[in-house]
């Protein structure tokens, strides 16, 4: 079988082509843990490209933790690390899910506003004429000590009322909604869909600036079919998965 190259034809950047090509034989284990790869200069000769770009698609790789560099010997295909999975199954927030799992769990709230609703959230919300201020949360999840995720939720103001920075901290959401308001949830509906983070979701999540991640997107209904939440959630793909329950 002839060696997969690089193509100048190909649209996508040439690094990005290489990391591909790299990534593939990893995940096909044509490439094993502890494998050294092609040095740098077998890899310009291999596909007609240059250093820099051999490189690139190589340090990538390292971020991204499939390879790792040793000093003087070269770069070697790493151990897989054993992701953590996330069922997208039940109406469960993230930290009972995360209890449920005995993981530990930690949120960070980054942002915490009371804001007119942009048309775009009164749409998601579909937020009834007289409501006009939603709360704003964006937090941070970490489980075990590592980023997750980064959510942003829009909640009608008139649903949780006296809703605080102080009360939501170290809290969940869902049980706030179910104890103190005595808001009965019934279903959520979810989207899927890859992105590449910003430069600023990229330093709070840890990883580097475009790389892949998930964009979850969640609605969520009480029983009279009111919309109490719209959320954003932005969900690292290098050391977790997201397993669906079909029941």
């Amino acid at each position: 079988m002839s060696e997969e190259k690089v193509s100048k034809d190909n649209p996508l950047p040439l690094y990005h082509q290489l990391k591909e090509i790299l990534s593939k034989k990893i995940k096909d284990e044509v490439l094993e843990p502890g494998d050294p790869i092609p040095t740098e200069r077998e890899l310009v000769d291999v596909h007609g490209i240059s250093r820099m770009t051999a490189r690139k698609a190589v340090m990538a790789l390292v971020n991204e933790g499939l390879l790792y560099r040793e000093q003087g010997r070269g770069t070697f295909v790493a151990e897989p690390e054993p992701k953590m999975k996330h069922e997208l199954s039940e109406l469960t927030g993230f930290t009972e899910e995360m209890k449920e799992k005995g993981l530990e769990t930690k949120t960070e709230i980054v942002d915490f506003d009371l804001e007119i609703a942009s048309n775009d959230i009164r749409k998601h919300l579909e937020l009834p004429t007289e409501i006009e201020q939603v709360i704003k949360v964006k937090r941070l999840r970490y489980v075990e000590k590592e980023p997750f995720s980064l959510e942003t939720v829009w909640i009608p103001y008139d649903l949780v009322p006296d809703l605080t920075e102080e009360v939501l901290t170290g809290a969940s959401l869902y049980e706030i909604f179910r104890k103190k308001y005595g808001h009965q949830l019934e279903e959520a509906r979810q989207t899927v869909e890859p992105i590449m983070v910003t430069e600023n979701e990229g330093e709070l999540l840890t990883i580097s600036s475009k790389a892949l991640a998930l964009l979850f997107r969640r609605t969520t209904y009480l029983k009279e079919e009111r919309i109490i939440e719209y959320t954003k959630a932005i969900y690292r793909s290098d050391n977790f998965e997201h397993e669906v329950i079909l029941k």
